[in-house]
């Protein structure tokens, strides 16, 4: 199967990725509050049947559920000690279903942000990050996804912990309409964390954010390494509250549209955050190849 580095060097490529995991789930019956990683223990099925409904509706790349994987989001409900065995589960299922694909289709083994506050060493931080990756990479992960960035800081350690497990990455960082993460952090100073690495992202771009158009804002404003590629997914808007709880605005309609708005601003990797569903991805699939087709 040709690697990520491979499909993204290909002319013309725009590989498409998956949508949530954790809006899904929580449609599913997960308990709001309650990390998505808890069902690797108590509904693996569940998880293992989401990433097979993003590889029927067209994903290429399926993300793993572990997001909040590292050991300080993990010891938020004192799982911190399984940090390499809840990552390993999440990424054998993941590889699981992309294998059954009778089309090739990449795993991404996702890596969220810590959100921990104050200052910690650079090797401190890329350890806690190491273990995480460790336990995706011997599951089966083809690549990392870095996801949500919010600093510089973490974003290079685990850029550093990816590189010392031996994986390609892609990193994007969650901006909102003003073009800043959560943290402060700007476009400019988010490419510059990877400054002077071994191996630099072969994608960089953003994810989650507060819709479509703040990321294809950040197409036009986020300078990337040499020879790295434009990835965006964004979340299906700011959830707004309703008669069945908050819901996404966003249809997908509006993000097929939104993927053909990506492709045109350079993206060879799109894909949907928060609210974005099986049925979004397919949208968005059908979108991609009728361009194909009038090429």
């Amino acid at each position: 199967m040709p690697t990520l580095a491979e499909r993204l060097a290909a002319p013309g490529t725009v590989i498409l990725a998956d949508g949530a995991m954790g809006t899904n789930l929580f449609a599913l019956g997960l308990a709001p509050g309650t990390a998505p990683e808890t069902w690797l223990d108590e509904r693996p099925d569940a998880i293992a049947a989401l990433h097979r409904s993003f590889v029927a509706a067209g994903s290429e790349v399926i993300l793993t559920c572990s997001f909040g994987g590292n050991p300080p989001r993990l010891a938020l409900w004192g799982a911190e000690g399984r940090a390499f065995a809840l990552n390993r589960r999440a990424a054998e299922l993941a590889r699981a279903a992309a294998d059954a694909s009778l089309r090739p289709v990449l795993v991404a083994g996702s890596v969220g942000p810590t959100w921990q506050t104050g200052e910690a060493a650079e090797d401190a931080m890329a350890a806690i990050f190491f273990e995480q990756i460790a336990g995706l990479k011997q599951g089966g992960i083809d690549f990392v996804w870095l996801e949500t960035m919010v600093s510089a800081a973490e974003t290079r350690a685990a850029a550093m912990a990816a590189i010392a497990a031996g994986l390609s990455y892609v990193a994007t960082a969650s901006f909102d309409h003003r073009g800043l993460t959560p943290a402060g952090l700007a476009p400019a100073g988010f490419a510059a964390a990877f400054d002077g690495l071994a191996r630099p992202p072969l994608a960089i771009g953003a994810n989650c954010g507060d819709g479509p158009a703040s990321a294809l804002a950040i197409a036009g404003a986020l300078p990337r390494p040499a020879g790295a590629a434009l990835a965006l997914k964004p979340n299906c808007g700011l959830p707004a509250p309703g008669p069945d709880g908050a819901r996404h605005a966003i249809g997908p309609a509006d993000l097929a549209a939104f993927a053909a708005a990506a492709r045109a601003a350079g993206a060879t990797l799109v894909g949907g955050c928060c609210g974005t569903t099986p049925g979004h991805v397919r949208a968005m699939r059908e979108a991609l190849d009728r361009r194909v087709a009038c090429n």
